[in-house]
């Protein structure tokens, strides 16, 4: 009788209006793993003589959720306290002498503390941050040795771009953008009326844009958008003594040089656009003198409303202007060769300028790159490594140049293909040089790499010494465990041998160490932080591999409920948690990057706090959507995801431990995208829960995801890869979920409301829950932990009863 009444009040929940429905919490069981208290973030000075421990809440809560907010140009903005309405505040901060176990409180912070950006001295001995009150920013600094943090500024920081501050060279000043005095005030559009209607135009040229949320509508808009970014720029001293440095402009950006003695400053110019983000809007980069006089404008860059089709094509003129990291005082920046459009046949994509402080010569060429520039590490006079990538092929190519020889050709150190894990030779090893900026770890004519060491029999990460006369490489280290995962983070002391690595297991949470490569590997723990998820410590998990019908190697994480009796083999329900990854060739797509020794870490983002419930779950499951040669992916995408669903279903059925006809597939954004085709392409599931995705294809028209083609290039293609298009195929019961306010391209709460009104209206059981608040990824504790009670009743309903 209780079973039968529990049912129909299930029933009548799921059929009956939910108007009224307040926020529910889920079972016990899920409840404590997901009610739990975060570790504090690790920072540590680079003579690893201090850490900073940030504590930060758990989750956000409604309130938080529920301030002013203004979308404009791409950014999301409290007007009230003039900084990003979606930052995430460290609400405690301490220090401790890592060779020392007692944490020290930081004295002096502000009450009910909301902190964020912070940032540390070059000379290490101070920490900036930013701490919002009711009615702004406030710039506050720590002194290390003492813990004493101290107010440097009223709440009048303008944080709306961003980080608001830099320090200068010298540790003693920071430059910080303030906001205007006398600022006007901004025009409510509710209550102004327009003064004419909201134009745009086109010249004619042809341009592939995203659909970008967030962005500026009309005039008004505009206004608003200028008030709110302008801010002057003030010098503040550590000791509170401010004085103007650069009168009132649209800043987006200020870097000091190396030596200190010149400062990059970039400001947003007009016209503005209706059809693209501010990162795209005119910009002007001037260059100072520490004193504020102007020295050069070294970049001026129009309005970039059309850049050519394809991920491998860029704007043209200047772009990435940076200050090298080892020199005084001299900046870099790339040019393209093909006039930034990927469609062009050229010998090389681009070249890279020097251009030496007070900028009175002209830049010089360094070199270059047969493909897309995508970075350069510095070394020293005669040492400096660049890649270059292209997105059609996945090819990247690793140089060493000679940036006191020009003339030399570069050597290849590696070109590959940047999806093969298994042949990825690692990153090189930095280290902060004098002035406080990052560069290659040289010693005695050897460079350093330091790999994650994925391998078809696992993981094993590993420091390798790399010659720079023969580029031969010479292994220093690997870990070689086989019941625990390392990462290797960093080369303290290359001479000494001293790494600093983080260990973990299934159910030991991660942790820091330092370890000697030349004392046996001798291990010296640092943090000892413990498992906040005792009840699941003991779950069994197995990183299990299969094959897809056409040899694809596949793998997933696979969990089985505590206690679970692998002799007896209960079939029990199958939950798998998945997001489609494109790949060029089939060997990269079969790699496994999974690791089962990674600390069970259950977040709201996978399926994982279902095995206290009485589930199997596949977490992370593969599932690669290959296009080989001239062969786009998503030509055959319904296909091949659906033989990645078969293949995992079947994988697991084969252990014993599944009823495969009680299976049930989520996935977030694109993984929702993906669970709704699954449930409309095939009968493997008997139910799906799809998390913030878009459906209809033709609203997102220029491309999406890995995808370059338009809509008008290939409509069948995106007509085909549309549940929309499909609904009235789609009869299996879905959850679909979705931010109110959700901030990412493509992703409109639309397009989750339109698809549940199209099945609902051909008799689908679906079922639509829109988090208040909430943009892509959910924040408020509220939300979560309703949405996890939604996910727990579906299931509980239409799979495993």
């Amino acid at each position: 009788m209780k079973i039968q009444l529990l049912l129909l009040l299930l029933v009548s929940y799921f059929v009956s209006a939910q108007e009224n429905l307040t926020y529910q919490k889920p079972p016990k069981e899920i409840l404590e793993l997901a009610d739990y208290e975060r570790a504090p973030t690790v920072n540590m000075d680079t003579n690893k003589e201090y850490m900073l421990l940030s504590y930060r809440s758990t989750y956000k809560t409604l309130d938080e959720l529920n301030q002013e907010e203004m979308r404009l140009g791409g950014l999301r903005i409290n007007p009230i306290t003039n900084t990003s309405s979606t930052v995430t505040y460290v609400n405690n901060l301490k220090l401790r002498k890592i060779a020392d176990k007692d944490e020290i409180q930081v004295k002096g912070l502000p009450e009910n503390p909301k902190i964020s950006n912070l940032s540390m001295a070059p000379n290490q001995k101070k920490i900036a941050f930013s701490h919002t009150t009711n009615t702004g920013v406030e710039l506050w600094i720590i002194d290390v040795v003492s813990a004493q943090a101290t107010k440097l500024t009223e709440a009048i920081v303008n944080a709306n771009m961003g980080n608001p501050f830099s320090w200068f060279a010298d540790s003693q000043s920071i430059l910080v953008r303030m906001l205007v005095q006398n600022r006007p005030a901004l025009i409510d559009v509710k209550k102004d009326l327009p003064t004419g209607p909201t134009i745009s135009t086109s010249d004619g040229n042809v341009s592939q844009n995203r659909t970008y949320q967030d962005l500026l509508k009309n005039p008004i808009d505009e206004q608003n958008f200028e008030t709110l970014v302008t801010s002057e720029l003030y010098k503040i001293s550590v000791n509170g003594k401010a004085s103007l440095f650069k009168k009132a402009d649209m800043y987006s950006g200020e870097s000091i040089s190396p030596d200190g003695n010149y400062i990059m400053i970039s400001t947003i110019q007009r016209p503005f656009s209706y059809i693209v983000p501010l990162s795209r809007f005119p910009q002007k980069t001037v260059v100072y003198d520490k004193t504020g006089n102007e020295i050069k404008v070294v970049n001026e860059v129009p309005l970039s409303e059309i850049i050519p089709k394809g991920f491998s094509s860029v704007q043209k003129g200047k772009r990435n202007m940076t200050w090298r990291t080892d020199k005084p005082a001299t900046l870099y920046f790339v040019e393209a060769l093909d006039e930034g459009d990927q469609a062009n046949k050229v010998d090389f994509r681009d070249e890279i300028f020097l251009w030496d402080a007070p900028f009175s010569s002209n830049p010089t060429s360094l070199v270059k790159t047969q493909q897309r520039f995508s970075g350069i590490e510095w070394g020293d006079d005669t040492t400096a490594i660049v890649y270059d990538q292209w997105y059609d092929t996945r090819k990247m190519k690793t140089y060493l140049i000679n940036p006191s020889s020009p003339t030399l050709s570069p050597k290849v150190i590696s070109d590959r293909n940047y999806q093969d894990i298994y042949a990825d030779p690692g990153d090189f090893e930095t280290k902060k040089n004098q002035y406080g900026k990052y560069v290659l770890v040289l010693e005695n004519n050897n460079a350093y790499l330091i790999g994650k060491g994925f391998t078809k029999e696992g993981q094993f990460p590993f420091i390798d010494e790399l010659n720079l006369s023969t580029l031969k490489t010479k292994r220093l280290y690997q870990s070689t465990y086989k019941d625990k995962k390392e990462d290797i983070l960093s080369m303290e002391d290359v001479k000494k041998g001293e790494a600093l690595v983080m260990i973990q297991s299934k159910n030991e949470f991660p942790n820091y160490y330092f370890r000697n490569i030349k004392s046996k590997g001798k291990l010296t723990q640092i943090t000892n932080f413990k498992n906040p998820f005792e009840s699941i410590k003991n779950v069994y998990k197995e990183v299990i591999k299969y094959q897809r019908k056409d040899g694809v190697e596949l793998s997933g994480t696979l969990y089985l409920p505590i206690g679970y009796d692998k002799v007896k083999k209960e079939k029990l329900p199958l939950l798998i948690w998945a997001y489609p990854a494109e790949y060029k060739d089939k060997n990269s797509a079969g790699q496994s990057d999974k690791n089962e020794n990674q600390f069970t870490f259950p977040n709201y983002g996978s399926f994982v706090y279902w095995v206290t419930r009485g589930y199997v779950v596949l977490d992370n499951a593969s599932f690669p959507i290959i296009g080989e040669g001239t062969t786009e992916p998503n030509d055959t995408f319904i296909e091949q995801l659906v033989a990645n669903a078969e293949a995992a279903i079947d994988a697991v059925d084969k252990l014993g431990y599944i009823n495969p006809k009680k299976v049930a597939v989520g996935g977030h954004s694109y993984g929702a995208f993906m669970t709704a085709n699954l449930l409309t392409h095939s009968n493997l599931f008997a139910c799906g829960i799809a998390r913030s995705g878009a459906y209809n294809r033709t609203l997102t028209p220029f491309g999406f995801q890995s995808e370059q083609r338009n809509y008008w290039d290939v409509p069948e293609v995106y007509n085909t890869m549309s549940p929309f298009m499909n609904a009235n195929k789609m009869k299996t019961p879905l959850l679909l979920t979705h931010g109110e306010a959700d901030n990412n391209p493509g992703t409109f709460t639309l397009q989750t409301e339109r698809y549940f009104q199209a099945l609902k209206n051909l008799g689908a059981p679906v079922r639509m829950v829109i988090l208040p608040k909430e943009s892509h990824g959910y924040a408020a504790k509220e939300n979560i932990l309703h949405l996890l009670w939604e996910q727990d009743q579906f299931l509980e309903k239409y799979l495993k009863n």
